[in-house]
């Protein structure tokens, strides 16, 4: 029997938006990534829920390079 991969959260936002636009980056790219916590994100006494991105654990450092690559052009 095959074991599943871990999952590893590679971003956290505070919008589904901005989750949505990075998963979309990621699969692009060639990598699986998956939205978690959607769906419980809510506004109570100034405290948001965050939204989280995750990969598979093999995937995690090509990820985690591709979104700083992204975050540096949109400095530019």
């Amino acid at each position: 029997m095959k074991r599943e991969e871990e999952f590893k959260t590679v971003a956290e936002f505070n919008d589904p938006m901005s989750a949505q636009i990075t998963v979309g980056m990621l699969r692009e790219n060639g990598i699986p990534a998956a939205v978690f916590g959607a769906d419980s994100t809510y506004l109570s006494l100034n405290y948001v829920n965050p939204v989280q991105v995750k990969v598979n654990a093999s995937d995690y450092e090509a990820a985690l390079k591709l979104i700083e690559q992204a975050e540096e052009t949109t400095e530019d």
